[in-house]
């Protein structure tokens, strides 16, 4: 098997460990770096991921790598063609994503600054609290073209959509297919007109209550996990649907799949990171893809897109 190129993630909490392991695991990476300002737990992480790979039988090399706030270590990242950013605190019960924006807002702006400083010429995926803001405020900081930074939301909340769907109607996963489009929030916008199972529309299968609590369930789906966990928040599914945003522009495979971008007319919207349909490759976003929506999913849309434009045009200045 061909491995080719370095991909780095920036955190090495629960989401960034997974994350590594799962970009590991791939075995098409000649090396994962993975980084975090705790002392010795990257490097811990590392070695230990580089254990199981006799077991799992995957020779891409786990490097870990201790930070400062000052920029130490970030040497290790230099000519990274993919960076994860998951650093930042993790939700607690009865918080909002907004609540942590203020502190993920400082966390952020500094990874990225290491980013434009060792690894210029990267695809930059955001995975960190408030999602669409902190996209939006990387987009500015790292001064990458538009189609170099995207966000993880919508790839995470339609697979819980997805599964929300298949253990209401008892089916497998793999029969059902939904997408949510708008922001990772309260303005999530699930397409129950795009949504089926079997071939089928969801709506001939499911009454609109029905359809109306999957969807508050899943805008919820991750304050529901916060909730009982106590402490943490999600990161096996979030941590999946990075590694397949990542594999995708390793791969240029050009896969269509749902994404924080930015979307300039598309929808009639423009000028805001936002999530959307995208065709992901090895510079990005390839294109932004555009499906048809009933009027109330595209009035929703655009609700959403003026709620996050307000949000991250606050954020610039963190």
């Amino acid at each position: 098997m061909a491995r080719t190129g370095k991909i780095t993630v920036v955190g090495a909490g629960f989401y960034g460990s997974t994350t590594a392991q799962r970009l590991a695991e791939y075995d098409i990476f000649d090396e994962v770096v993975l980084t975090d300002i705790i002392e010795g737990r990257p490097e811990g992480l590392a070695l230990d991921m580089n254990q199981s790979r006799p077991v799992e039988g995957f020779e891409t090399k786990v490097t870990g790598q201790t930070t400062t706030a000052d920029g130490d270590g970030y040497e290790a990242i230099a000519g990274s063609a993919i960076v994860i950013v998951t650093a930042g605190l993790p939700r607690k019960p009865g918080m909002s994503r907004m609540d942590l924006i203020g502190v993920n807002a400082k966390i952020v702006r500094s990874v990225t600054e290491q980013v434009v400083k060792h690894a210029p010429d990267a695809v930059l995926i955001v995975v960190s609290n408030p999602l669409d803001e902190m996209t939006a405020l990387a987009a500015r900081v790292s001064g990458f073209p538009a189609h170099r930074v995207l966000g993880q939301a919508g790839m995470l909340d339609t697979a819980r959509f997805t599964y929300f769907v298949a253990d209401k109607l008892g089916v497998p996963v793999g029969s059902v297919k939904t997408v949510t489009l708008g922001s990772h929030g309260d303005t999530m916008v699930p397409v129950p007109s795009a949504c089926s199972v079997d071939g089928k529309p969801l709506m001939s299968l499911l009454s609109a209550a029905d359809i109306g609590e999957l969807v508050e369930r899943t805008r919820n789906g991750g304050g529901e996990i916060v909730a009982l966990l106590k402490t943490g928040s999600a990161y096996y599914a979030p941590s999946a649907a990075a590694a397949r945003m990542a594999r995708a522009v390793a791969e240029d495979s050009g896969a269509i799949m749902p994404v924080c971008a930015w979307v300039d007319g598309q929808y009639g919207i423009s000028g805001v990171y936002l999530g959307v349909e995208a065709e992901v490759g090895s510079t990005g976003v390839r294109r932004v893809v555009e499906r048809d929506l009933t009027q109330s999913e595209q009035a929703a849309l655009r609700a959403a897109a003026e709620a996050v434009r307000s949000k991250q045009a606050d954020v610039a200045s963190l």
